[in-house]
């Protein structure tokens, strides 16, 4: 069964860091593209950044470039998003999820089929 565990949200300050986990199973971990999106308040969910299977290629999108950084340790099956400068309006519930059947970051939402509980960031100003 595929699993995804995200972890590591909380209350920072703007400005603050704060890094979040994405613990994997059920499924080879190097074959698969995954990504971080958030869903805030009155908004849709948006995609904030992707690694792929590899790890060789990321996507950060424009609003969180330069401020987060992606990465993935394969033996402990977990990615990571560093999350530096935070701002407010970086505040979402923030969820991991897994390309249904593609290692590459270049598909749309829709394709990301599985999908974790979401941690909730929370940026004060």
């Amino acid at each position: 069964e595929v699993q995804l565990q995200a972890s590591g949200g909380g209350l920072v300050h703007s400005g603050g860091s704060l890094r979040l986990s994405c613990a994997a199973s059920g499924f080879n971990f190097d074959d698969y593209a995954i990504g971080w999106f958030r869903l805030a308040p009155g908004k849709e969910r948006e995609g904030v950044s992707c690694i792929s299977g590899s790890g060789g290629s990321t996507y950060y999108a424009d609003s969180v470039k330069d401020r987060f950084i992606i990465s993935k340790d394969n033996a402990k099956k977990t990615v990571y998003l560093q999350m530096n400068g935070l701002k407010p309006e970086d505040t979402a519930v923030y969820y991991c999820a897994r390309d249904s059947n593609w290692r590459l970051c270049n598909r749309p939402q829709r394709y990301y089929r599985y999908w974790g509980q979401g941690t909730q960031v929370t940026v004060s100003s």
